[in-house]
């Protein structure tokens, strides 16, 4: 058996991490063709330069094509990988620094800019899957695009095709708690549920013995003043993501004193990567892209795309179709939860009701999040500035309807659907 992997936005600088992943992992992941595309042909050659040159010092027979040509990087593919980023980071900039002049977090995945980075991403994601169904019919839509959540609504809902929804997230609770207990993770249990970047892990086991109060206070104890009460009062492990809703006022006046944006450090950060990758002698991943974010994006998508290949019955956490698994939220819904996977995909597992604590924001944000899929589809003002409404971290009418404006005329150009 040999596979063909399509890789869409294969310029981006966090592609080396996946290059080796997928090079540790052959004898599970049969790859023969692996087809890297990308709509910006420079940033393509730098990026796909070096995955080739990764390759070839692996003395792997891997035969890696760089294309510009969407379709022929998913005709006839088995899965089809998703990290693109609509508008760059010039829109992720606005998208963090617009919020955040008008007194609201400001942040990429959640709030305001997560939402328009929504907006801006749904209708490409959707026109891959409609090539998928017309060119590649039996794959699997393998995505690491934020927000991971939403992107991952939007295809259970008018995709049509499999879809699998990765966050690095979930991996890296998992070594903090693994951390807290001096363990290496793989002996630990526990419920994990939720959504993206809104989850839990609760009911924390090592070896059969309950831990969960031993994580949380070892978290707690290492964890910041503003953290630490969080923490215990939850009794439970939460995303990192939940200081934007937890501690909403600090981070906002955090964020207002920041000289530069975390977009602005990315900048930075790529325009050093994409300077070192252009080194005709670099043949590995370097060790500043641990900067870049995305630990262990190669570690969770080879794992699950090994598992499905294998049809191993592997259990991973994943943005899911929720088939009950949380039977607070809405059958058919996207979820982040332990899923077991297999040559069908990824099945999400029970994980039980919500705890009464967080219950309803998480009710709250998936109503968000189902609107944000119908704004995108539709390009209705009104439904958009419903779903704003119905983001925590946004509120009102008023705020709703000048985010929505103030956003939509810096992104115009890339949400055709409103015009």
């Amino acid at each position: 058996m040999s596979l063909k992997i399509g890789v869409i936005g294969a310029g981006s600088t966090y592609t080396p991490e996946l290059i080796e992943g997928i090079l540790t992992r052959l004898d599970q992941i049969p790859v023969s063709e692996l087809v890297l595309m990308d709509i910006d042909e420079e940033k393509l050659a730098i990026v796909g330069g070096l995955a080739q040159r990764m390759v070839a010092r692996a003395g792997s027979p891997l035969a890696v094509r760089l294309t510009t040509d969407r379709l022929e990087a998913i005709r006839g593919a088995a899965y089809v990988l998703t990290q693109i980023r609509v508008g760059r980071l010039a829109a992720r900039r606005l998208d963090e620094l617009i919020p955040r002049g008008l007194g609201y977090v400001g942040q990429e995945t959640t709030g305001a800019g997560g939402f328009f980075k929504a907006l801006r991403t749904i209708p490409v994601i959707l026109d891959i899957a409609r090539e998928m169904r017309e060119h590649a019919p039996d794959a699997v839509l393998v995505n690491f695009t934020n927000p991971a959540g939403i992107i991952t609504e939007a295809v259970l809902t008018h995709g049509k095709v499999r879809v699998v929804g990765l966050c690095n997230g979930p991996i890296g609770t998992i070594k903090a708690m693994a951390r807290a207990l001096d363990s290496q993770g793989q002996d630990l249990a526990m419920r994990y549920f939720g959504l993206n970047h809104l989850s839990f892990a609760a009911d924390i086991s090592r070896r059969g013995r309950d831990v969960s109060a031993e994580v949380v206070e070892a978290l707690a104890a290492e964890a910041g003043n503003g953290d630490s009460p969080i923490l215990r009062g939850l009794n439970m492990v939460p995303s990192s993501y939940l200081q934007y809703f937890y501690r909403r006022p600090d981070l906002v006046a955090q964020q207002q004193a920041e000289s530069k944006s975390r977009a602005e450090r990315v900048m930075e950060i790529e325009e050093e990567l994409l300077r070192l990758y252009q080194d005709p002698n670099l043949n590995e991943k370097p060790k500043i892209l641990e900067q870049r974010g995305g630990a262990w994006y190669s570690t969770v998508a080879t794992m699950v795309i090994a598992a499905m290949v294998g049809n191993t019955g592997e259990v991973h956490i994943v943005n899911t179709r929720n088939n009950g698994a949380i039977p607070d939220l809405p059958a058919d819904c996207a979820v982040e939860v332990q899923a077991t996977i297999d040559a069908r995909g990824a099945t999400a597992v029970t994980q039980g009701p919500l705890p009464l604590r967080v219950r309803g924001l998480v009710q709250q944000v998936k109503a968000y999040e189902q609107l944000t899929v119908e704004a995108a589809v539709t390009g209705d003002r009104e439904t958009a500035i419903w779903a704003l409404i119905n983001n925590p971290l946004v509120g009102s009418y008023a705020a709703a309807a000048e985010l929505f404006d103030r956003l939509h005329e810096a992104h115009r150009e890339y949400l055709p659907a409103f015009s």
